[in-house]
């Protein structure tokens, strides 16, 4: 009687009859977006905010200020103001997300299609909003800094001292810094070279270390040599200090309030229909803007090197 050979169960077909643990869709380019969470937010209800401001000269209260204490004579004038102030109006950001209905009815198990589109569609608009607010040519952090707002640092490298220097700028209540991570590294790295390790705070759910006091906010839209994500060990790219709020006169986040469809702040998603081939459509709108509220407010560290290091040494110690 011949022998029958039985081989062990083959990897392939095991494969074929395993149940699979999956995961959703992985976008490596999301961030967390710690802008949108720090930066105060102010809601338009027709799209445009202005900007009052008085116009620079000598006012009742500098009057008053430098008077004699021994006359008695009261000071007279008035407050004028800019007569054409500045007007901001939101910017729009969209997309239109198409989707088969049969892949939809077909393939929505364990995850909804449909919505992991649009979630990965609206992460997509706020990645794109982070880099407006700060590099925008008409509202833009970056681009709309005063000129006396502006400093070099001493040596290329971020240095305690220059930090020092951008508070002396926004020296009234400044809410945070706002860093490129490799320029935090940087900073760090002249820290530890000095002995003076900055200490760490917590806010908006994240870790940050603080100098002065003051946290500084990693965020990969500040870009080195114009890159996020540059190979090149050494760059150069700009550290910015930030006072938010309306009421501190300082830099708010703009966006529209009471949109049809909303999904989040100043984000819509509307439902455009179903094409004669089954094709389901979406638009996706995010409005949004920034307010510089006094010059103040804002401040910025320009040609900041990110690319120095030491050899920690006995004799450089």
């Amino acid at each position: 009687m011949a022998e029958k050979n039985l081989n062990a169960l083959g990897r392939e077909a095991a494969y074929q009859l395993a149940n699979i643990t999956k995961t959703p869709p992985q976008f490596g380019a999301l961030t967390p977006k710690y802008l949108a969470k720090v930066l105060e937010f102010k809601g338009l209800e027709a799209g445009i905010y202005r900007v009052n401001r008085v116009v620079e000269g000598e006012t009742p209260l500098d009057v008053l200020c430098s008077q004699d204490p021994k006359k008695v004579e009261i000071p007279q004038g008035f407050v004028d103001y800019q007569t054409k102030p500045r007007e901001y109006q939101l910017n729009s950001i969209s997309t239109i997300i198409n989707m088969d209905t049969k892949i939809s009815d077909v393939y929505s198990s364990p995850y909804d299609q449909t919505g992991e589109q649009l979630s990965l569609a609206i992460e997509s608009l706020k990645e794109r909003q982070e880099s407006q607010l700060i590099n925008s040519d008409d509202y833009g952090l970056l681009k709309n800094a005063a000129e006396g707002q502006r400093i070099q640092t001493r040596n290329g490298r971020p240095m305690p001292d220059d930090l020092d220097e951008l508070l002396t700028k926004v020296w009234k209540e400044p809410s945070f810094f706002l860093a490129h991570p490799r320029a935090i590294a940087a900073f760090e790295r002249e820290c530890t070279r000095r002995g003076v390790p900055p200490v760490t705070v917590n806010i908006a759910g994240g870790a940050f270390i603080a100098w002065r006091g003051v946290p500084i906010i990693p965020t990969d839209k500040l870009f080195v040599d114009g890159l996020k994500t540059p190979k090149a060990k050494t760059g150069k790219t700009n550290i910015l200090l930030i006072r938010t709020g309306e009421a501190k006169r300082g830099v708010i986040g703009l966006f529209q309030a009471g949109l049809p469809g909303e999904q989040s702040r100043g984000l819509s998603v509307r439902f455009r229909g179903i094409d004669d081939n089954g094709v389901a459509s979406y638009l996706l709108s995010l409005y949004c803007s920034a307010a510089i509220l006094a010059d103040d407010a804002l401040a910025v560290l320009e040609d900041v090197e990110v690319g120095e290091y030491y050899e920690y040494t006995q004799q450089s110690v």
